[in-house]
């Protein structure tokens, strides 16, 4: 169970816990190809022997990293999904500090294109689709694009962020990773998803002309959109 609100002070974790945060530092800012066994276990105050006792290797190593990672975004997710009134947001800035190990490392697997970065991305669109499921009940007028599609360009979208902070960062004179930035960065978003950049009138125009141009292969799009909303 990983506890958010607070992590314990790295002198209180086990052993095999300060390795697997050590390696998660050092994959997010080295990737895994540049990481060290050596340069992990002298951060977690330990021996390279040690590391390989635990682990067995830098894949094993990995591989708990990757479990790990997803397990804390699962509890999460389950966390934020069981709240009922939206002002009631369970996201504390403990939270945010506990997260920001996660999401680097996400970010420098799925850059490093590696072969644990497709199931990693595909898990991420799961926990989102999950949350599009419980969106679309509330929604006015039904989805013209299945979830799946939706929920691949949102962790797409969201990954971008800390992908590209350190451009974010100097547009804005400000370290969107810091708790400040981290902060302007949020409000920012929750501006913009709670107005609308277009009109539905544009919206439903702009989708009438691309129906015009669009491929013939795309005609089955309806029997996809039918698929998705049964799943």
């Amino acid at each position: 169970m990983i506890s958010f609100g607070g992590r314990p002070a790295a002198k209180d974790l086990t052993a095999r816990a300060r390795i697997r945060d050590a390696a998660l530092k050092h994959f997010a800012e080295s990737g895994f190809s540049g990481a060290t066994i050596r340069e992990i276990a002298r951060t977690a105050g330990v021996s390279p022997g040690l590391v390989r006792h635990h682990f067995g290797s830098k894949e094993g190593l990995r591989r708990v990293c990757d479990t790990y990672v997803l397990e804390a975004l699962h509890q999460f997710n389950d966390r934020v999904l069981q709240e009922e009134a939206p002002g009631d947001s369970p996201l504390t800035a403990d939270d945010k500090r506990a997260l920001d190990p996660f999401q680097r490392y996400l970010v420098s697997t799925l850059i490093e294109e590696s072969e644990v970065a497709a199931p990693l991305f595909d898990e991420m669109v799961k926990m989102i689709d999950r949350w599009l499921v419980k969106a679309d009940e509330s929604r006015a007028d039904p989805p013209t694009v299945d979830r799946t599609t939706r929920a691949a360009l949102m962790v797409a979208q969201t990954m971008g962020i800390a992908a590209f902070h350190k451009h974010v960062s100097r547009v804005i004179g400000m370290d969107v990773l810091s708790d400040e930035g981290d902060q302007k960065v949020a409000l920012a978003m929750l501006d913009i998803y709670s107005h609308n950049l277009i009109s539905p009138e544009y919206a439903a125009a702009a989708r009438e002309g691309m129906a015009q141009t669009a491929p013939a292969s795309e005609a089955s799009n309806d029997d996809t959109m039918e698929r998705h909303s049964d799943d």
